[in-house]
């Protein structure tokens, strides 16, 4: 089966980020979300992203003209029914992401392949709630998608050894490093980030260090890109409390999220995209130092 068109199902962060990667690799590409303010949005920062990379010789200007060409909107989830492949990245939310599939099956050809972008949820699961279990498989991208090069392939009880190779090979044609996992709550990653995210927030609770310095320790103690609380803040915390939360009710105790994680989201402080999360920021989306 030759992959030419893929579609993505949800026009945020993670599903903005897939649609560039996947046009930039030459595939068409039908982006759907409900609403077409968040698809124009969607688009704009995805031209932003793309004139970044020209400015670090990371992109030509035919690389941005094709990328962009090759990116299609709508609001319709039965354009769906034009794709060869879906990649589904809407909000961690077991029954959200079922009612999509369902629709999904009602529009889409037989051998179509579904990848969800879940960070927590379980692959046989969802794939359970299709026509295709065997063409079901979870693909984790990270953030910022263009960006960033890693891919957890996680394969469900039902998983055709054809639905993981086909899936690698997309991954492979965005030029990602693409892993093969079996699946597990959180799978590697997001099981591990929870854990240094949640250790974080008990430290700041607990007054042993600020925000900063905690992010600080992080960075230069053990080299990671960025510290626990500049990362969540750019994810969302709502994200990050329900794979936590998922991950508590699944994996026990040790995850059980900080309350101080759960204050801030009962406070609307989501991170970047609200302006407040742990930290404050601009509408440029800048950290405000206080």
């Amino acid at each position: 089966m030759e992959i030419k068109t893929i579609g993505v199902i949800g026009s945020g962060i993670m599903g903005r980020g897939i649609a560039h990667v996947a046009g930039m690799a030459g595939y068409k590409v039908v982006l759907q979300d409900v609403s077409e303010e968040a698809l124009k949005r969607a688009m704009k920062i995805t031209e932003q992203n793309l004139e970044i990379g020209i400015t670090r010789n990371k992109v030509t200007q035919e690389e941005k003209k094709q990328t962009l060409e090759n990116i299609r909107t709508t609001t319709r989830l039965e354009d769906m029914a034009t794709v060869d492949f879906v990649i589904e990245a809407v909000p961690e939310d077991f029954d959200v992401k079922k009612d999509v599939y369902q629709v999904l099956d009602t529009v889409c050809r037989p051998d179509v392949i579904y990848a969800t972008n879940t960070t927590s949820k379980s692959i046989t699961a969802l794939g359970a709630t299709t026509t295709r279990p065997d063409r079901f498989i979870g693909m984790h991208f990270f953030n910022p998608v263009h960006i960033m090069k890693l891919i957890e392939i996680a394969k469900g009880m039902e998983t055709s050894e054809e639905t993981i190779r086909i899936a690698r090979e997309v991954g492979d044609a965005f030029k990602k490093v693409v892993i093969v996992i079996k699946e597990s709550p959180g799978f590697i990653t997001s099981r591990i980030q929870a854990a240094i995210g949640n250790e974080a927030f008990h430290m700041l609770q607990e007054g042993i260090a600020t925000a900063e310095e905690i992010d600080i320790a992080c960075r230069v103690g053990l080299n990671h890109p960025m510290g626990p609380f500049e990362m969540v803040d750019f994810g969302g915390l709502e994200t990050r409390l329900k794979s936590t939360e998922y991950l508590h009710q699944t994996l026990g105790e040790k995850f059980r999220p900080c309350p101080l994680l759960v204050q801030y989201v009962n406070a609307g402080r989501y991170g970047r995209k609200t302006g407040k999360g742990v930290y404050e920021y601009d509408e440029d989306g800048k950290k405000i130092n206080k």
